[in-house]
């Protein structure tokens, strides 16, 4: 566990308490802009102070990350989760999760294959769905 005194990378910082699986993923979104600070981009070398809130994207996924302590090494993720907060608005974590959820379509078992039929009223229903959902 790093002391107050040390200088932290915002870089090392989120790759040590596993946001990102290796500490060069990080620096790739802090330099593409997806790492912010009060909606600022910040560089891969920029100093971690303890209390402020970092907003970092990954893909779809935003999370907002309020730093508690630093460290020095990365660890276990049940280690991890003590130096920082996961400040995510509720509606944010799971909203994107329904983006992908499609229709689960079930035929009979032992029905065999679909005809040419059944093939273009599935996919009408597919389409159906699909045109709700815009």
């Amino acid at each position: 566990m790093a002391s107050e005194s040390e200088k932290l990378r915002i870089d090392k910082y989120l790759w040590c308490i596993r946001v990102f699986k290796t500490r060069s993923l990080a620096t790739e979104a802090c330099k593409a802009g997806r790492v912010k600070l009060n909606g600022q981009n910040i560089k891969p070398s920029y100093v971690v102070k303890v209390g402020e809130a970092y907003t970092v994207q990954k893909g779809v996924e935003r999370k907002v990350i309020r730093v508690i302590g630093l460290l020095e090494r990365r660890v276990d993720a049940k280690t991890a989760v003590q130096f920082y907060n996961d400040e995510t608005p509720v509606e944010e974590t799971y909203a994107f999760k329904s983006v992908f959820q499609a229709p689960v379509l079930k035929r009979d078992r032992g029905a065999g294959r679909p005809t040419k039929r059944d093939r273009r009223e599935i996919d009408g229903l597919q389409s159906d769905w699909w045109e709700e959902e815009k």
